[in-house]
């Protein structure tokens, strides 16, 4: 494998576990009025297209990371809403 390759790998993964702290803080918590649910629905919409794009391309380090990271951010909009605060 080449250099390149493991420095995207690299960047899958930190960028597939940035939102596990915050989604471990929301569970714990049951608190969620101060995330954006739109930002959320917009960054799911771009990790669907880079889940197509590494389909597209057989990149599985791109399919792998951006998956994970759809799951991750699928379980904050669910959370979200569930523990959102009605007024």
């Amino acid at each position: 494998m080449e250099f390149t390759s493991y420095i995207g790998i690299a960047a899958g993964i930190f960028t597939s576990i940035s939102l596990l702290p915050q989604l471990i803080k929301i569970i714990r918590e049951k608190e969620t009025e101060n995330i954006s649910s739109f930002m959320l629905f917009i960054l799911i919409a771009g990790l669907g297209l880079w889940i197509w794009y590494g389909l597209l391309k057989k990149d599985y380090p791109i399919l792998i990371t951006n998956s994970f990271s759809f799951l991750v951010n699928s379980l904050m909009i669910y959370f979200t809403f569930r523990y959102k605060k009605k007024k």
